[in-house]
């Protein structure tokens, strides 16, 4: 089961940027999987189940943390993602940050400013709905936004986007020298698949809050998007911080990948409740003492 668990991830992670190809991975990709909704929720609440216990070592340990990032295009699913992924740890172990357009004060800042401020604290799990990616992503796609930030006019070159890449890359190498594993997970939907849950949530009176014009209009860059996208997975996918290009036209497939590339990870840290030493085992023998056990 281990060694099919691992064929699937491989299949999936990207450690090495340089070649890879977006359009060589398929939205509608399920690794020859084929189970009931059932099945597949069942799988999905074992792994939300070991997830669990280990994110309650990796909070008593308090060494390590882990960032995991999610992008996609619109629709691809991140939200529904992490509400089901992540349902069974304890929130007080985790930090989740939703990124919107910055605001005046995080323009007047470097664009990794605000993202480093929201970083997990030792012994977390860090979730963050869009990253310090948008920056090389809807930034490359509409240049009123660079315009936005307001950077000395001699900065703004044609190597922008290869500057901005470069420093990510960097940072997340230095994430890494300072126990932060970085883990970033691309949804990769198909334009039909996106198209058919813009419809369903138009016509689903319960679904059209999630729905926005510019949901549309960001639609018709569609091919940019997705060179934006390759350009920055071979930028900055590493072994130490690699991406996962997951399949997201099945939404069941999608859960399982993600949680068992968490899984993984967190396994590799060889976690563990901190050691009580024998002067602590004392202290709790007198402690229960006092209280009369």
């Amino acid at each position: 089961m281990e060694d099919r668990i691992e064929s699937v991830l491989s299949r999936f992670r990207v450690e090495k940027g340089a070649g890879f190809r977006l359009k060589d991975h398929k939205p509608d990709d399920t690794a020859g999987l084929s189970m009931k909704k059932s099945e597949a929720s069942a799988l999905l609440k074992r792994g939300v189940d070991i997830l669990a216990t280990q994110q309650d070592m990796l909070y008593a340990q308090d060494r390590w943390s882990v960032l995991c990032i999610f992008q996609a295009m619109d629709a691809a699913g991140k939200d529904g993602a992490i509400k089901h992924v992540f349902s069974g740890v304890n929130p007080q172990g985790c930090h989740v940050v939703s990124f919107k357009a910055p605001n005046t004060i995080e323009l007047d800042h470097d664009f990794l400013w605000r993202h480093a401020k929201a970083l997990p604290a030792r012994g977390q799990i860090g979730i963050h709905n869009r990253s310090w990616y948008e920056e090389v992503l809807v930034a490359r796609i509409h240049p009123a936004i660079l315009e936005s930030q307001k950077l000395p006019p001699r900065l703004l070159t044609e190597r922008i986007w290869q500057d901005r890449l470069e420093d990510i890359a960097a940072y997340e190498r230095y994430l890494g020298r300072q126990g932060v594993v970085v883990l970033k997970f691309f949804l990769n939907i198909s334009p039909e698949e996106q198209r058919l849950r813009f419809l369903k949530r138009i016509e689903e009176p319960e679904k059209n809050w999630k729905f926005s014009t510019r949901d549309v209009a960001e639609r018709r860059h569609w091919d940019d998007y997705q060179a934006a996208y390759q350009e920055a997975i071979r930028a900055t996918a590493t072994p130490g911080a690699p991406w996962y290009v997951v399949p997201a036209d099945r939404k069941w497939f999608t859960r399982l990948v993600v949680a068992a590339a968490i899984a993984r990870t967190l396994e590799s840290l060889d976690l563990h409740y901190p050691v009580v030493t024998e002067e602590q085992k004392r202290a709790l023998v007198q402690a229960a003492e006092e209280l009369g056990a």
